[in-house]
């Protein structure tokens, strides 16, 4: 590869799909290597937002391919985070998201590396078992297909036109500061499965993904796939006994497998339909990783560890 244009001698990163770990991840990156941050966004209320963080704002609809052109040759580096969608498709095994970004980013100079956010979701149930990135996925939940194919069709991609890609399978996400996170869940009420029905489930935090997916954007590693998890090893009824107890809420309600739809939403009974315990010694080892909180524990009380 020749030298790079003026205007790319700062290295660009962009990031699409901007939420709460983007944001996190853009901090991570304002921190160390000096970096133009850029940001894809469809909203207009967000504009202020992303310019008062140093990132600059790019208009452009995932699911409205055309609204993507200006994206071609713009960034050196891409961290892809966005989910498919899940609804108004054409088949609900595709995810035509990716499919529109990849084509945008290769109508000319292509990014050398590109960083996806998938999910462990694609390993399907393992019935508790310790589960590596060797792993072939099986899976079965059409959000989780609709991951498959974005990951496979990345790896094409980065095969097909020389880009660096590497996924990161990642599992719940949790952090004190964030939306939606276990102690909404336990002021909700909802309960889990009994001892005998229960599942393994796996976390990491929200500030220790960013800073994995901030070191995957400069790893060089070819289409490798990488499970972003903590050291955890705790069913689901167990955790939120954890965070119950940390917060001083009471214990959610115990109930059977048998007749949990009556009580739960699809989408959660799809969760506790999974076991699996993430292997994580590639994100160690190789990404070179040192986990700030890791276990949930820590996490939760949030005593960070130095790194």
């Amino acid at each position: 590869m020749g030298a790079l244009p003026a205007r790319f001698r700062r290295e660009r990163v962009l990031m699409v799909g901007c939420g709460d770990v983007g944001l996190r991840t853009a901090q991570v990156l304002g921190h160390g290597r000096r970096v133009r941050l850029l940001a894809l966004t469809s909203s207009p209320q967000r504009v202020g937002e992303l310019r008062a963080r140093g990132i600059v704002p790019l208009h452009g609809n995932l699911d409205d391919a055309a609204t993507l052109r200006r994206l071609s040759g713009i960034a050196t580096r891409v961290l892809h985070l966005a989910p498919p969608p899940s609804e108004n498709l054409a088949d609900w095994r595709q995810d035509p998201r990716t499919r529109h970004l990849t084509q945008a980013l290769a109508l000319r100079s292509r990014p050398v590396k590109l960083v996806y956010g998938s999910t462990t979701g694609v390993y399907g149930d393992c019935g508790g078992a310790w589960v590596a990135e060797t792993r072939p996925t099986q899976a079965t939940t059409p959000r989780a297909l609709r991951r498959v194919d974005a990951e496979e069709r990345l790896r094409w991609w980065g095969r097909a036109f020389g880009v660096d890609v590497t996924v990161l399978r990642i599992p719940g996400i949790y952090a004190p500061d964030r939306a939606g996170g276990p102690r909404e869940r336990l002021l909700r009420g909802t309960p889990v499965l009994r001892p005998e029905d229960d599942v393994y489930t796996n976390h990491i935090h929200a500030d220790d993904l960013a800073r994995a997916c901030a070191k995957a954007l400069w790893w060089k590693a070819p289409q490798r796939v990488v499970n972003v998890s903590d050291d955890t090893d705790l069913k689901m009824g167990d955790y939120f006994d954890l965070v119950a107890d940390l917060y001083g809420l009471p214990r959610p309600q115990r109930i059977p497998r048998e007749g949990a739809q009556q009580h739960l939403s699809l989408m959660v009974l799809s969760f506790m339909n999974e076991s699996r315990r993430l292997r994580n010694e590639r994100m160690k080892r190789e990404l070179g990783l040192r986990l700030r909180y890791p276990t949930v524990r820590a996490g939760l009380r949030g005593d960070a560890e130095p790194g």
